[in-house]
């Protein structure tokens, strides 16, 4: 085998990040865009000494794990990389990988994995989309292949995977809402009637930058935010005017301002045009005010369901003393704070904090306390003695996982119950092998926020080894 080597493959299982795989007389050979049961034809583009990579040219044999994806931009567009595949076989896909994650990252093949919980909705669930504007416009295979002639000098949409410049123009949507799929239609209409320059990313120049739409999964609110390169008010003016008249639901306008060069909808200026500048959504008993740059997590129904279980894993008692470590705006941490006697939330970011502190204030939450600063930095002895020893720890950190030494600090902390919510299985496994003599871990549910991509959060059940 050699790079541009023709092969004839039959898919094995899937793999890290989505991708599948098979083997060759043991040497491992991955393939984006296969399904475990199918027999393909492949080409060889990458050959490394102990895995080759390989383009996906014809399925020869369909697996019957396959089924019709729902948009006609799958296989290009990035934002979904699993709807050729069935549903079921994604949760049983994502089950294993969390598993395999225990036992290779992790090093604990007797931790119990239970099948993961998913989505009743696996189309329109995400509460949150970004799209983005470019000059370089993307075109499809089937767009190329039609013999139109299309305007490529500018797109609204989604970037194509891997490549920062180019966008595709999408027509249509399955994440959000159909409702968002057109008024991002209608808002690229409006911007070309009025000349509007889309940002040129290699010389970044231009005025539009990325159009984020927030939809409130139980209230009626709507937040739309434009991010632009500088504000300019009479623009401004036409386009509230214009978002008012076309979309009368929008409940709330938000210009932010990014004259920087990052490929970023934050930015060093927020104006809001219309409306409260905010948006409010419930997670369970609780209403949360929701920010322009706030984070929130994206899958409003199923955050629900994932909340749930770490407070059941918790097994909370009414005189319970919780730390919410990494809490961002304090989501688990008022959702668990009717359970016990307190809860301390930790977190970097400020403006999340004081939106986590504005949250409790709305939902009349008075046995929170919220703290801003590095975890490495503040979760130490001394932040134990101020607050009190915990009898429950939940820790819900980045894709990166806990730093070592906030490790050792939970090892020599050792509360008797601690919940790990985690959105990257591999690192939160590696983190729990660092306990493995402090620590049992009873159990493990992943929860599916996001049908149609690999991404899966999971939950860690955790006990106090007894002495």
């Amino acid at each position: 085998m050699k790079k541009g080597s023709i092969l004839t493959l039959d898919i094995e299982k899937f793999a890290d990040r989505g991708k599948s795989l098979t083997r060759l007389d043991g040497y491992v050979v991955f393939v984006p865009g296969a399904v475990p049961g199918d027999r393909v034809k492949a080409r060889v583009y990458r050959k490394r000494k102990k895995f080759a990579e390989a383009a996906l040219l014809e399925v020869l044999d369909p697996s019957p794990l396959r089924t019709t994806p729902k948009c006609r931009y799958f296989g290009t567009c990035g934002g979904c990389k699993w709807q050729h595949v069935d549903y079921q076989a994604q949760l049983e896909a994502k089950t294993q990988s969390v598993r395999e994650s225990f036992v290779h990252a992790g090093g604990r093949p007797e931790v119990q994995v239970l099948p993961a919980l998913g989505a009743e909705d696996i189309y329109y669930y995400r509460n949150k989309m970004e799209f983005s504007f470019s000059t370089g416009r993307w075109l499809t295979p089937d767009e190329i292949q039609s013999g139109e002639t299309f305007d490529t000098s500018f797109a609204l949409g989604l970037h194509v995977p891997g490549n920062f410049a180019k966008v595709l123009d999408l027509q249509e949507c399955h994440l959000q809402s159909e409702w968002s799929a057109s008024f991002v239609n209608a808002l690229r209409s409006f911007s070309k009637a009025q000349e509007w320059s889309a940002w040129e990313p290699r010389k970044h120049t231009g005025y539009l930058r990325h159009m984020v739409i927030r939809q409130a999964t139980h209230t009626d609110e709507i937040m739309v935010n434009l991010v632009t390169s500088y504000h300019d008010e009479g623009r401004m003016a036409a386009f509230a005017a214009w978002v008012e008249e076309t979309a009368p639901g929008v409940t709330t306008l938000v210009n932010t301002i990014n004259s920087g060069v990052a490929q970023t909808a934050f930015g060093e200026e927020i104006h809001v045009v219309f409306g409260p500048g905010v948006i409010h959504d419930r997670i369970g008993k609780h209403t949360f005010e929701i920010a322009s740059n706030a984070f929130f997590q994206t899958n409003t129904r199923q955050a629900e369901r994932l909340y749930s279980v770490a407070a059941t894993y918790a097994e909370l008692t009414p005189n319970d003393l919780v730390y919410d470590l990494y809490c961002g705006a304090g989501t688990i941490s008022l959702f668990v704070a009717p359970e016990v006697k307190h809860v301390v939330g930790v977190e970097l970011v400020e403006e999340a904090v004081a939106n986590a502190r504005r949250n409790a204030a709305a939902n009349s939450i008075e046995n929170v306390t919220f703290e801003t600063g590095d975890m490495l930095k503040l979760f130490t002895p001394d932040f134990v003695r101020t607050h009190g020893r915990p009898d429950v720890l939940i820790v819900d950190p980045p894709r990166a996982g806990l730093h070592p030494k906030v490790v050792r600090q939970i090892g020599e902390l050792a509360p008797e119950r601690f919940v790990y919510v985690s959105c990257n299985p591999q690192s939160q496994a590696k983190d729990l092998s660092y306990l493995a003599e402090v620590y049992d871990v009873q159990e493990v549910q992943p929860v599916d926020l996001f049908p149609h991509t690999h991404h899966i959060e999971s939950v860690a059940k955790l006990r106090k080894r007894k002495a």
